[in-house]
């Protein structure tokens, strides 16, 4: 590593180029932006704060927010006066934050605005361990120990810079950095210890695997509670590279032409959700304009498997392919930004089918694989070698093997201490010899590519014998322009069933079209003329599946599965157990 400690890193990189822009955010209708030494003068002034606050190395201090950038120069802050960023997705509840602050022991807790505010303070009396809170937005309340964002800064300016110089000297790589609260499908959260050497390592890893240029502009949208979105923080902070704040997630398209980022990293229900739009918006416009679009897309198909090949693309094609951009692919390129050299898909697997169509566009996805417990990385696919359908070989210095039932397993400097307070959960996770076993089951392919199959929990293995892959199913069935969320089932079953919830834009805008009378998405979730159309919509799926892994019955859910009813994770993962608890009578139904 070129750097010991987080805060040797950030504090060189910006002392090179104090001119440069750190970060960029929007404001009453505009963007400003942040220099590299406006960016490192708040974060000094953040340490110096919490020092002035009583915080002693390795003290945690939580972070309850949106993604902004005073989340980021909180946790450089933090981090450089040698205590330990705790994140908390602004979605938990106050039952949920109450546990986090409380195993951790946080001292200083960071609140958003008024609504986190008023659900840490609902839960006052339950946390007696933070000692002080501090609100971004809005005034400070002395009666109940809050301070306002200014005040919290304005106490930094009595800490001599002499004393955060000694504070950080006395960092050790191998100190905790970050204590990342794992989502988790089953479960209380466990607190994955992150140190500097994590963090420092997995930055360089990353920074060896993808194409990173000083002059890149990077649009952040994903929560920073989670540590993907964390570590491209400290990709473009290593690499001097620009980082933009989205507004908001239903900002985010308006963003993205505005900002016109080089790269952006997702989880793969984003590119779904675009591909939904795309291809629902050619489907309604149909006549001609479909006639073109398709057209086009069939050249870009062409384009895009010599592409992958590495061959080149013929005189004739050529033309083809610039007419068809003109026409068709340079808009959908244009919707990215215009910009985009790649995105990068983690988090969760991506469906091929949708990479295939955005490669066809010419819009560059590039699928990786990380965790928590290994820094959210340990593999990606190279912007010059893409196999799509994989998620890549692993980055520089980092190790990878198959155990003997197929479960994926990394060694490497990228993998966590353990977690936290948790000794029987951490020997079951991370073996004697320093391997990290993810329960993620895969194949590796003779260029050492990983192609990730299934979870080996959520494996279902039928009344037949069978081994299917859910993830495999889902994934399939949501490529439906009709099916939001798919929930496979089958374990010890005679056949895969599964539950299905309607796409809230797509399905009503069909029933409209029928003169299908409703008032809510859930009223059409039991209408005879929907349930048709979904019956319709997973017998085309199936034709794509083995006939011991396709859906044989299903049920419609009225609602979206959501993370406030505890049904799916901050991010997005869905909480099988959960589910299928709540909908016990529909499944028992669909066997009976």
């Amino acid at each position: 590593m070129g750097h010991r400690t987080i805060y040797e890193m950030f504090r060189d990189v910006a002392s090179s180029r104090p001119d440069g822009t750190a970060c960029r955010y929007k404001s009453g209708g505009e963007w400003h932006d942040v220099s590299w030494a406006e960016h490192e003068a708040t974060v000094k002034t953040i340490s110096k704060a919490l020092l002035a606050l009583g915080v002693q190395e390795g003290d945690r201090v939580g972070i309850l927010s949106q993604t902004r950038v005073e989340w980021v120069q909180s946790d450089l802050g933090i981090v450089s006066c040698g205590a330990v960023t705790v994140g908390i997705y602004p979605s938990n509840l106050g039952p949920e934050c109450s546990y986090i602050l409380n195993h951790c022991e946080a001292e200083v807790l960071i609140v958003e605005d008024d609504g986190q505010l008023h659900k840490i303070l609902s839960i006052r009396a339950e946390i007696p361990k933070v000692r002080h809170i501090v609100r971004v937005d809005g005034p400070g309340d002395p009666d109940n120990g809050v301070m306002s964002w200014k005040e919290f800064l304005g106490t930094g300016g009595s800490v001599p810079d002499a004393d955060l110089e000694a504070r950080a000297g006395q960092i050790e790589p191998d100190d905790l950095a970050s204590l990342v609260y794992t989502s988790g499908t089953t479960g209380v959260p466990k607190g994955a210890m992150i140190t500097h050497r994590n963090l420092l390592f997995t930055s360089e890893s990353v920074s060896g695997s993808l194409i990173v240029e000083p002059h890149f502009v990077m649009l952040l949208f994903l929560p920073l509670a989670h540590v993907f979105a964390r570590l491209i923080v400290y990709v473009c902070t290593h690499n001097g590279i620009t980082v933009a704040f989205a507004e908001s997630i239903q900002k985010v398209a308006d963003n993205l032409r505005e900002v016109r980022p080089e790269f952006i990293v997702c989880v793969p229900r984003i590119y779904e959700k675009v591909y939904d739009k795309i291809t629902s918006g050619v489907e309604e416009a149909g006549g001609l304009k479909a006639t073109i679009f398709n057209w086009a897309l069939g050249v870009g198909r062409e384009v895009s498997a010599l592409q992958l090949q590495h061959k080149p693309i013929p005189g004739l094609l050529g033309l083809k392919h610039k007419l068809a951009t003109k026409l068709v692919l340079g808009k959908i390129q244009a919707a990215f930004g215009g910009k985009l050299v790649y995105g990068v898909s983690g988090a969760a697997p991506l469906n091929k089918e949708i990479a295939e169509f955005f490669h066809a566009c010419g819009v560059v996805i590039l699928e990786g694989l990380g965790m928590t417990e290994n820094t959210s990385f340990s593999n990606v696919n190279r912007y010059d070698h893409n196999k799509l359908g994989t998620v890549g070989p692993t980055g520089p210095g980092i190790e990878m093997k198959l155990a003997p039932d197929g479960e994926v397993l990394f060694r490497g400097d990228n993998v966590v201490k353990g977690y936290y307070k948790q000794p029987e959960e951490t020997a079951e996770t991370f073996d004697a010899e320093g391997w990290l076993h993810t329960g993620d089951i895969g194949e590796i392919d003779e260029d050492g590519f990983l192609r990730i199959t299934d979870r080996k929990k959520d494996i279902i293995v039928t009344a037949g014998g069978k081994n299917v892959a859910p993830q495999r199913i889902e994934r399939i069935l949501r490529t439906s322009r009709y099916i939001a969320q798919v929930v496979a089932i089958g374990d010890k079953r005679q056949f895969i069933s599964a539950l299905v919830t309607l796409d809230p834009e797509s399905v009503p805008a069909w029933a409209k079209e029928k003169g299908i009378a409703f008032e809510s998405v859930e009223d059409l979730s039991s209408n005879p003329e929907v349930i048709k159309l979904i019956e319709a919509e997973v017998d085309d799926k199936n034709n794509q599946l083995a006939s011991f892994e396709s859906v044989k019955k299903f049920r419609i859910l009225p609602r979206d599965l959501s993370i406030e009813a505890g049904e799916m994770t901050p991010t997005l993962k869905v909480k099988r157990k959960v589910v299928l608890d709540k909908h016990a009578g529909l499944v028992d139904g669909m066997y009976s």
